[in-house]
């Protein structure tokens, strides 16, 4: 039996994660039926995208909250701290971690709910991701290292072993975190940028290196 799920977000982001669910559900058996997607503020050319999907949208947030405890609910938004903000709005509880079939997992690891790998990811062994945490298309994270709840890892970029991103952070496309290395609670490294120093809380940083 499937189990019910809402997405949240019909943007570009919102619709990648459907394309994950959609994997999932060809590879295993349908473990999600998509009831539909919310969205507070949809464009219409975003509800266009979403009409071509065939997918129903149902309306803002609010409408979450008469469905029964058994839906579970995926934020599909890039912004990790939006994707915090509506999450605290949410009354359901998120769907397990949702994983492309095409994503690499290693041993040992930890997901929280409401984490979402898209296609191409690795994922390598005793890695810790927190709630909400999202690795976009081909990014990879190494041995040892914790990602806080919310961060969002865009394309192509590159976290290696044993490091630590707080709450919220955003990692830039194509950018690369060495080995070790801290970026606090808030922070951005900007697109291509290559992080060879800890990033304090609350900062912007880059280039190369990220300054």
């Amino acid at each position: 039996m499937s189990d019910p799920l809402v997405i949240v977000g019909c943007g570009g982001h919102g619709r990648e994660v459907y394309g994950v669910v959609h994997a999932v559900n060809e590879a295993y058996g349908e473990p999600w039926k998509v009831l539909g997607f919310v969205d507070d503020a949809p464009s219409d050319v975003n509800l266009g995208r979403l009409e071509r999907l065939g997918v129903p949208f149902l309306g803002d947030l609010g409408q979450l909250a008469g469905m029964g405890d058994d839906v579970r609910y995926v934020i599909g938004i890039g912004d990790p701290r939006v994707r915090a903000k509506v999450a605290a709005k949410i009354g359901l509880a998120p769907a397990g971690p949702l994983v492309h079939p095409d994503a690499s997992v290693g041993l040992g690891n930890e997901f929280g709910d409401g984490v979402v790998l898209l296609a191409g990811v690795r994922v390598t062994t005793n890695v810790t991701l927190g709630r909400h945490v999202h690795l976009n298309q081909n990014a990879t994270v190494g041995h040892d290292s914790v990602l806080g709840d919310f961060v969002q890892v865009n394309p192509l970029a590159a976290v290696s072993g044993d490091c630590r991103l707080g709450e919220r952070v955003l990692i830039g496309t194509t950018a690369a975190v060495l080995q070790g290395l801290s970026v606090g609670a808030g922070a951005t490294v900007g697109a291509g940028a290559c992080v060879v120093r800890p990033v304090p809380s609350d900062t912007v940083v880059k280039g190369v290196p990220a300054r």
